[in-house]
């Protein structure tokens, strides 16, 4: 018998992650590296990119880290100019708004979706049509339950730019199948991250609101790493098209 099977490994397997600085995308970069995974990671911020990087296995040779805001075309081919061969991608980075629909100007929804939408969308079809996806790969979007199973009021721009990449997500998995290349989505409840402690939701509304997940707390960045660790290892080398919802049971 095999004593070191392990069909969630990613030994071998290098792989990027975007919004890498913080929150989601910082504890799955560091949680790839633990798993034996060479890291690529990038962001816009060069100080809390450097605080992820250093926090990378150092049991593995290879990560990199590359400053880049992917609302660029040319700093997003940049970024494309110097990655490797991938394995797999979580494409993480992404900005979240509470505003009412009544207020969600046609300049609100674009830059929305500029960040959640069309930037990880460009580098998708980049990373395909430039051939930097090796044939197996996983490629992981971070969409969320807003959109697509929750529709709170006052979510509706971001709600909208999430349902965007996750239905984009099922096309990409149809096209990108003839290469073997998967691609899958994460859709979150509300996660613990500096991103939903902006001001816009007071600290007494968000202790009320994770009352009404059955499982009696928000989510934290872990858990949402450890479900981009299995869309990206061998353990779900049959899984394509689907958003794995992880959001404590609100959703039910």
């Amino acid at each position: 018998m095999e004593t070191n099977y392990n069909p969630f490994s990613l030994a071998g397997k290098t792989v990027l992650i975007t919004g890498a600085s913080s929150g989601i995308g910082q504890a799955t970069a560091i949680a790839c590296s633990r798993m034996g995974a060479r890291v690529v990671v990038t962001a816009r911020n060069q100080e809390r990119l450097q605080q992820t990087f250093s926090q990378l296995n150092p049991a593995v040779e290879g990560h990199m880290q590359q400053l880049a805001d992917l609302t660029s075309q040319d700093e997003l081919e940049n970024l494309l100019t110097m990655l490797p061969p991938l394995d797999g991608a979580v494409l993480s980075a992404g900005n979240s708004t509470t505003l009412p629909l009544q207020f969600g100007s046609r300049e609100k929804f674009d830059e929305m979706f500029n960040v959640n939408f069309f930037a990880p969308v460009e580098l998708l079809r980049l990373l395909y049509k430039k051939k930097r996806l090796n044939k197996g790969a996983s490629v992981v979007l971070l969409a969320s339950i807003g959109g697509t199973h929750s529709f709170m009021p006052g979510n509706g721009v971001y709600g909208a730019s999430k349902a965007a990449l996750n239905s984009i997500m099922k096309y990409a998995a149809r096209e990108y199948a003839s290469r073997r290349v998967r691609v899958n989505s994460i859709c979150p409840g509300m996660v613990d991250t500096p991103l939903i402690h902006r001001g816009t939701i007071t600290e007494e509304q968000l202790a009320e609101d994770a009352k009404k997940y059955p499982l009696g707390r928000y989510g934290v960045p872990d858990d949402i790493a450890n479900g981009a660790l299995f869309l990206l290892s061998d353990a779900s080398s049959w899984l394509t098209g689907h958003d794995l919802v992880i959001d404590g049971g609100f959703s039910i």
